[in-house]
């Protein structure tokens, strides 16, 4: 995203979700994804390697690669 519309679109995508519409998003802010989503599927090198609600896999990875993403953000 262009870091001038971040914010502003992140905060449409918020009143989406609190209204109920079921998105498919791909993002990298965790916080957003973590307060958004019903599940988290992480992906490394072109497969799932994680999924599960957004406290499981946000909050205590179990896997190194979703350690090393959230580490990154």
């Amino acid at each position: 995203l262009d870091p001038r519309r971040a914010g502003e679109t992140l905060r449409i995508l918020d009143a989406l979700a609190d209204d109920g519409l079921t998105m498919v998003v791909v993002t990298h802010s965790m916080g957003f994804a973590r307060k958004a989503a019903d599940r988290v599927h992480v992906f490394h090198e072109g497969r799932v390697i994680e999924s599960g609600p957004p406290e499981d896999v946000l909050v205590n990875p179990r896997e190194a690669a979703t350690r090393e993403l959230l580490e990154l953000g």
